[in-house]
């Protein structure tokens, strides 16, 4: 059977390159794509603003003191949602076995391209130049046999650069692979690996599919599976979409009361976003963070789609008088929707739900 030649696209700090092109005043500084305040997050980095070890995911206030002269631009994600479809229709030039991960990268099956190229490499070369020269964005590739390795390999030559990984030399590149490569080996994961005195794929090597199971639970399975290159899963164009959600971190701790009153943003901002991707819900789920970061969640299911935003509301508010009233208070308030169908399939029974917690 023929290998898979599958590619890996990874935009480079895709939201701050974004605000770069949009203001290119900014260029050369370390810029910051976050709200500021005392509870918000890096939505992206710069790869000046990187040099001072912000990256996405820190606390705002953490960047500010790392790096005092930061430049903070607050999110656009309409604008990067827009970048990203137009990312995308490049990609359609060469194949429609495209599986999005985020707004900034993606895999794409090239095994058989409507250009009949011979070498995904150089598919990968049109692709981040047309991105170039039509989005002056610049995107990095990881090309493979499978999707963990193109993954992997999409992250070595970063920025702006592509690395090929072919099945004959994948076995000698794994074994000096460090642990913190491996997609989905978290800190916790990788403290243990340590602990257990191992440092690369390669050492995985030494245990059975058994032992590492007994070490990692189901993970090791798959541990087992990627140690040695192996990944069967293809390129799914049409990902099933399990769920969508929003949620908002409040300025300060609150009470229930004053929380929920969040809701009808949250609805609206959720509505909003199961319209765009043409999809309606069963389920609604409504969560709460606590001061001391506990989480509670709250669901309902019922017989069919909810029909309109005034029921996704009502079934929120719903949910709500069923959340204790925490002495502590709250500090993150979200909704989520799941079993979700396609928008043609009308709703016409929705009714009683029943409860999950």
């Amino acid at each position: 059977m023929q290998p898979r030649k599958i590619i890996h696209i990874d935009m480079d700090a895709f939201y701050a390159s974004v605000e770069l092109r949009e203001r290119p005043e900014l260029r050369g500084l370390p810029v910051v794509v976050a709200w500021e305040g005392a509870r918000s997050v890096v939505c992206a980095a710069s790869y000046e603003a990187r040099k001072y070890g912000l990256h996405s995911a820190m606390p705002a206030v953490t960047a500010r003191r790392l790096c005092p002269q930061a430049v903070f631009v607050a999110p656009r994600f309409p604008l990067y949602r827009q970048v990203s479809q137009q990312i995308h229709g490049i990609f359609r030039r060469h194949t429609d076995l495209i599986e999005p991960l985020s707004l900034d990268e993606a895999y794409l099956d090239v095994t058989r391209n409507k250009q009949n190229l011979l070498y995904a490499g150089d598919i990968a070369r049109l692709i981040r130049a047309d991105i170039r020269s039509e989005t002056g964005l610049t995107a990095s590739a990881g090309i493979a046999a499978n999707k963990f390795l193109a993954k992997i390999a999409s992250d070595w030559n970063k920025p702006d650069g592509q690395f090929s990984l072919p099945p004959q030399k994948s076995e000698a590149f794994l074994a000096t692979l460090p642990l913190g490569k491996i997609p989905g080996v978290g800190k916790v994961t990788l403290q243990k690996m340590h602990r257990l005195g191992l440092s690369t794929a390669g050492d995985l090597r030494r245990f059975s599919r058994g032992e590492l199971a007994n070490l990692f639970g189901k993970w090791g399975y798959r541990l087992y599976d990627l140690a040695r290159g192996t990944d069967n899963r293809p390129v799914k164009p049409d990902r099933e979409r399990l769920q969508i959600s929003t949620e908002t971190t409040l300025a300060r701790d609150l009470p229930l009361s004053a929380a929920l009153l969040c809701l009808p943003q949250l609805a609206e901002e959720l509505w909003a976003q199961a319209e765009r991707k043409k999809c309606r819900a069963r389920s609604v789920t409504l969560k709460l963070k606590t001061a001391s970061f506990r989480i509670l969640t709250r669901s309902l299911t019922y017989s069919a789609a909810l029909p309109d935003p005034a029921a996704l509301l009502a079934a929120a508010h719903t949910l709500s008088a069923r959340m204790p009233d925490v002495p502590e208070g709250y500090r993150l308030i979200g909704l989520g929707l799941s079993h979700l169908e396609q928008e043609n399939r009308q709703p016409d029974l929705w009714d009683n739900g029943t409860e999950a917690v």
